[in-house]
C-alpha cells in the first residue's frame, strides 16, 4: 500500500467517528493497518498510539514488542519513558503556583533557591520555562548517567556552578537542565517534594494513573525495554540510563492514553485557567524582538502544516510525541521504545489523512 493510500485510509476512518466512545470494527482495522505499516517502515520495536477527537478518546492501539528478548507484545497499558513530553507537566505545575500567588515567574530564582549560585545576569522561572535562561544543556556523556539522585535539588549539582552560555533572552537554547531548576523552584514554592506536587495537582486531576517518575530501582508494571540502532541498522538494547538526574525535564514514564488525558484536562481548564493557558502558548520574545517557536512548556510551531500545540521527547530507548490541533479538535499521542523512531511521522499521517479525506470528499 502506498503512503498516499495509507494517509487517505487513516483520514477516512478518523472522520467517520461515532458521537462518543472508542472507534470499533472496520475503522479500527484500517487505521491499525496504516499505523503498523508505518511502524514496520521505520523499524520501530514497539509503539502505542492514542487519538482523541472532540474531547473524547477515540482510539488506543499497541504495536510491536515491548520486550524483544522475551517476546512480550506491546499493550495499550505499556509504560514508556516520556522523555521531554513531561516538560509541559512541569510548566503547568509552575503556572498553577503562579495562579495561586505562590510563585513569581519574573523574580530571580534565588528567591526560592537561595543557595543556587548567582550568575552575571538574573534568571527567572519564566526564562527557564521558555528555554531562554542560557542554562547549559548536556555535556559529554551526561545523558548516559547511571548515578541515582535522591532529590531534584541534589541533581542541580551537576551543572549549577557552570557559567551561563549566553545572556538570558538573547537566544533560544533548549535545556533540560533549565527545567531541573524550574522543578526545584516548584518544589520550594510548593513546600513539598516536586514529584508529590505534580502527582496531586497535575496527574490526579487529569486522571493519569499510569504516569509516575521513572525510578530505575522500582518495579514498575508494564514498563517497556528500550532500543537503539547500531550504525549498520541492527536493533540492540539501549544503553543504561538513570533519569533521576532530570525528573522535571524528562524523568517520567507514562502511556499514550495518559498523555491524551493530560492534553484533554489541559484543554478543559481542569489544570489552568483559560488566560493562563493563553499565556503558556504565546511565543516567547527575545531581546532583539524576534519570537521563538516555544511558549512556556509547549512548542507552538506548525505540525503537518497545521497550527499545533505540541511537545516531542527523545532519550535513550524512547521517542515520543504529543500534539494538539485546536482547529481540528484533534489530539494525537505516540510513544515508542526506540530512540531512532520518528513518532511525528505517525502524527503527520493522521493529520494529513484527515485533510486528504476532507478535500476528496470521502468522509461520511
Amino acid at each position: 500500500m502506498t503512503r498516499a493510500a495509507l494517509l487517505l485510509l487513516a483520514g477516512a476512518i478518523l472522520l467517520a467517528q461515532p458521537r462518543s466512545g472508542l472507534w470499533s470494527g472496520e475503522r479500527v482495522k484500517r487505521i491499525e493497518a496504516a499505523v503498523e505499516a508505518e511502524r514496520v517502515r521505520q523499524g520501530i520495536a514497539g509503539m502505542t498510539v492514542s487519538v482523541a477527537r472532540n474531547g473524547v478518546l477515540r482510539y488506543s492501539g499497541a504495536f510491536g514488542k515491548a520486550d524483544l528478548e522475551n517476546d512480550v507484545d506491546t499493550r495499550t497499558d505499556t509504560r514508556f519513558r516520556t522523555a521531554s513530553v513531561c516538560k509541559p507537566m512541569t510548566a503547568v505545575a509552575a503556572l498553577q503556583l503562579w495562579e495561586r500567588g505562590r510563585l513569581d515567574l519574573d523574580a530571580p530564582i534565588q528567591k526560592y533557591l537561595p543557595s543556587y549560585p548567582e550568575k552575571p545576569w538574573t534568571i527567572t522561572t519564566r526564562m527557564l520555562l521558555g528555554h531562554l535562561s542560557g542554562t547549559c544543556a548536556y555535556r559529554d556523556a551526561e545523558m548516559d548517567s547511571t548515578r541515582r539522585y535522591n532529590s531534584v535539588a541534589e541533581a542541580l549539582k551537576i551543572f549549577s556552578a557552570d557559567a551561563l552560555l549566553h545572556q538570558p533572552r538573547s537566544k533560544y537554547l533548549y535545556s533540560t537542565y533549565g527545567y531541573n531548576v524550574a522543578g526545584a523552584v516548584v518544589e520550594a514554592a510548593a513546600g513539598v517534594p516536586f514529584i508529590d506536587f505534580v502527582r496531586d495537582n497535575v496527574l490526579a486531576p487529569a486522571k493519569m494513573e499510569a504516569t509516575r517518575d521513572d525510578s530505575h530501582r522500582d518495579i514498575i508494571p508494564h514498563r517497556t525495554r528500550g532500543y537503539t540502532k547500531t550504525r549498520d541498522g541492527k536493533i540492540v538494547n539501549a544503553v543504561l540510563a538513570d533519569t533521576s538526574n532530570k525528573i522535571p525535564g524528562g524523568g517520567y514514564v507514562s502511556t499514550s492514553d495518559d498523555l491524551i488525558r493530560f492534553a484533554l484536562a489541559w484543554q478543559e481548564e481542569k489544570l489552568l485557567k483559560r488566560a493562563t493557558m493563553k499565556m503558556q502558548t504565546e511565543k516567547q520574545k527575545l531581546l532583539d524582538g524576534s519570537l521563538t517557536g516555544y511558549g512556556l512548556g509547549w512548542n507552538v510551531s506548525a505540525v503537518a502544516g497545521r497550527n499545533a500545540i505540541s511537545h516531542s521527547g527523545s532519550q535513550h530507548g524512547t521517542r515520543t510525541y504529543l500534539a494538539m490541533f485546536p482547529d481540528m479538535q484533534l489530539v494525537v499521542a505516540v510513544m515508542t521504545n526506540s530512540d531512532f523512531a520518528e513518532p511525528v511521522r505517525v502524527v503527520e499521517m493522521i493529520v494529513k489523512g484527515i485533510v486528504a479525506a476532507t478535500s476528496q470528499g470521502t468522509a461520511k
